[in-house]
């Protein structure tokens, strides 16, 4: 009976699904912001400012750029994983990047929660 000894962080599933999930919400709220631009052409600022005062629109919103901080993040990670074989610098990228994403996500939420 051969007896194999399973070592690592076991997170390649979970990185694995986060991005097939995230690109998949991805996918469909751009297909769905597509079909609310084209409803609304052409754009005049009065309509950008309705369209964005709508609930459903910045929840939206929120959930893209979610989707693609989590992508990102998943996507860098593995990238600093397979070509950075330094830890001490591989650690300080991923620190490096999830600090970023995190400063890009406090942003937008400022920016599309903002009256």
């Amino acid at each position: 009976m051969v007896k194999r000894t399973v070592v690592g962080a076991h997170y390649g599933i979970m990185g694995w699904l986060v991005q097939r999930i995230s690109a998949a919400i991805m996918a469909l709220l751009i297909l769905l912001f597509l079909a609310v631009l084209l409803d609304h052409h052409p754009l005049s600022y009065d309509i950008w400012k309705t369209l964005l005062s709508q609930l459903w629109l910045r929840i939206g919103m929120q959930l893209f750029l979610i989707g693609l901080f989590l992508h990102a993040w998943v996507g860098m990670r593995d990238i600093l994983m397979d070509y950075v074989h330094a830890t001490g610098i591989r650690l300080l990228l991923q620190v490096l990047v999830l600090v970023a994403l995190s400063v890009y996500a406090i942003w937008s939420i400022r920016i599309i929660w903002e009256n």
